[in-house]
């Protein structure tokens, strides 16, 4: 059995940062999903909403300079990096503002000034990238770690155990966070993962110690991230996080989700919601209900308006085309 997590250490401004930042997600994921049934969006679109917790928390446990990488499930990572919801929309929608300038859409963006690397569409791609990223950390010598997040699904893929081998043989500073919402597309992890209740020791066999934590529950993400990157900064090499987590909406917009029942999503936001969490420790700290709706619509009006950014923004110049095809040479 693994120890106990740490004691959850939110204060109360804390928790209203916390709870700003899932709502954000939060709303920019409903508002995408609605410019996607309008036609603004095309393509995939994976929606993070449930999740919101995972990367709230972790955001909040990593220093400066940490870099962040994940798979197509990524818009939530992009904001909670701190990057513009005015150029993640206009991505989105394929607009010349977005941050890959129209060209990469929900699964393709990326902000070298913010520390994030992509979304990746290939399943279980972030393992060797992010391994790669923390080879160049220790190669520089810097103290930085690199967050490699990937679903519970990609953690069947032959490329992750790869990563494992080289980053505990080399001691690479990898974090790798397993984003576990039970469900690899449409297939529940019980059936098609062997000890899915145990995720987080996949990594045993190459001497990789693990740890599972509450992922609706911002502040046991925050304070299980905090030790993890403590553990790996300290030069012990990788470690994997598995959070528990859950998507209410379906793997992808064109996802019906007749996989699960609505009465098991029901419950799930009843009792296990993230923000309601969050919102009601704020409540039992003492922070006036009108000041959380202030927040709600303070969130609503920046959302709104990074969606009406997007549908003004023109389209790329079909020269666009051909410009970051190959990296200049110095």
């Amino acid at each position: 059995m693994p120890a106990p997590p740490p004691e959850p250490t939110l204060n109360p401004d804390d928790y209203l940062a916390a709870y700003r930042n899932m709502l954000l997600i939060r709303r920019f994921e409903e508002k995408a999903g609605q410019l996607y049934g309008m036609g603004f969006i095309g393509g995939f679109c994976h929606l993070y909403i449930g999740q919101e917790a995972v990367v709230t928390g972790m955001m909040m446990a990593k220093r400066e300079g940490d870099q962040v990488i994940t798979s197509y499930r990524d818009h939530g990572h992009m904001l909670a990096t701190g990057m513009d919801p005015k150029g993640v929309m206009a991505e989105l929608t394929g607009r010349q503002s977005g941050y890959s300038k129209g060209k990469g859409g929900s699964m393709h963006m990326f902000s070298v000034e913010k520390g994030f690397y992509g979304g990746h569409g290939i399943v279980g791609t972030p393992a060797p990238l992010g391994s790669g990223i923390a080879f160049a950390n220790k190669y520089r010598g810097n103290d930085n770690v690199c967050l490699t997040f990937f679903g519970e699904g990609a953690a069947n893929q032959g490329q992750v155990y790869e990563s494992f081998n080289m980053a505990s043989l080399w001691k690479l500073p990898v974090l790798y966070i397993i984003e576990n919402n039970h469900y690899a597309m449409g297939t529940a992890v019980e059936r098609a993962t062997a000890h899915a209740e145990e995720l987080y020791h996949r990594g045993l066999a190459f001497g990789i110690p693990g740890r599972q934590v509450d992922g609706m529950d911002v502040a046991a993400v925050k304070a299980a991230g905090e030790e993890a990157l403590a553990h790996v900064r300290s030069g012990e090499g990788p470690m994997i996080l598995e959070v528990l987590t859950y998507r209410y909406r379906g793997h992808s917009m064109s996802d019906p989700a007749k996989y699960r029942t609505r009465e098991e999503v029901q419950d799930m936001r009843q009792h296990h919601d993230p923000i309601e969490l969050v919102h009601k420790r704020l409540s039992a700290l003492g922070r006036d209900e009108e000041e959380l709706k202030a927040v709600d619509k303070e969130i609503r009006a920046v959302v709104n308006e990074a969606a009406q950014f997007a549908q003004d923004e023109p389209e790329p110049e079909p020269g666009e085309l051909w410009t970051d095809v190959v990296a200049a040479k110095d």
